[in-house]
């Protein structure tokens, strides 16, 4: 099984983004998932959704799951985002995803890719609850960025970016070629059709001295630019289920450790008809990290 990144009991809205000087970054990223999500649908999915930084942009569907697999992040996104019906709360790994087959119209991840160990496995889930044709709207950190080639060429880093093979410079922190990105996409059965370059301007002096709004202008012109090279540490792309067309799911939830869908409520928990596990569904949020005691 590949070790996970747990975010649980972070600070991650306050100590990394909110007054942390990351306004560009947010506007930034804001600009290629606008473009490349789909306007509209049934049910989408964000893997590591956090604390909702992105559920606003969501509004054209009519069910939107926010997963993550910490739960004091997910206690944090239903303080961050006003109370709809239309947020769905889950806590899981993207390895064991807890739904059924097909049910997704589109799925999103942004800044989760970088700390996925096995991306063969995350890829085939996602392919497993996605519907034929799905979109996929994934960002990766890229190791092919100019000052990652600049810091190579001057013998200051010893890993090549230029080589396919992905890195990890930090514990469950990785960076990936782009090239190979595309490639496990492809034989995980997602078709790329459209690549966005971003954060073109993260550079220290410049966020200081150009308004972030502005600074995220000159990013959103820069980003189609994607399409032709990419040169930049982040890169969103867009894909498409290629699996052939299947019946209707059935419901939304299915056990993580034996995939049935027997889940039957009982008082706080969703109760396992196929293995006996009891999965926690207390204050508003569908528990599937780790089975629940039995009362």
């Amino acid at each position: 099984m590949a070790d996970i990144c747990d975010y649980e009991g972070s600070r991650y809205r306050y100590d990394f983004w909110e007054g942390q000087g990351r306004e560009y970054e947010d506007l930034a990223e804001r600009i290629p998932l606008g473009a490349l999500l789909p306007p509209k649908g049934n049910i989408l999915i964000e893997i590591g959704a956090g604390y909702g930084r992105l559920a606003d942009l969501y509004s054209g569907y009519q069910r939107v799951v926010l997963l993550d697999y910490a739960r004091s992040q997910l206690e944090e996104a239903q303080r961050y985002l006003s109370f709809s019906d239309r947020y769905i709360f889950v806590v899981g790994d993207v390895y064991h995803l807890p739904f059924v087959d097909d049910v997704f119209d589109t799925l999103t991840l942004v800044r989760v890719m970088h700390h996925l160990a096995n991306v063969p496995g995350a890829l085939a889930e996602l392919q497993r609850v996605a519907h034929s044709g799905s979109a996929l709207i994934m960002e990766h950190a890229s190791k092919q960025h100019l000052k990652s080639i600049g810091r190579w060429l001057l013998h200051r880093q010893t890993w090549n970016p230029f080589d396919l093979q992905p890195v990890e410079f930090v514990d469950l922190n990785f960076d990936f070629h782009p090239r190979w990105v595309r490639q496990q996409l492809d034989i995980a059965g997602f078709q790329t059709n459209r690549v966005r370059t971003v954060s073109h301007f993260r550079i220290p002096l410049l966020k200081k001295l150009v308004p972030a709004r502005w600074l995220a202008t000159l990013d959103g012109l820069a980003q189609p630019t994607g399409e032709r090279w990419q040169l930049t540490p982040s890169v969103f792309i867009r894909a498409r289920s290629q699996k052939p067309p299947s019946g209707s799911p059935n419901g939304l939830f299915c056990c993580p450790l034996c995939r049935s869908v027997d889940l039957s409520p009982q008082d706080t928990a969703l109760v396992c008809g196929g293995c006996g596990s009891r999965w926690r569904t207390d204050d508003g949020i569908y528990d599937f990290k780790s089975p629940a005691v039995s009362p």
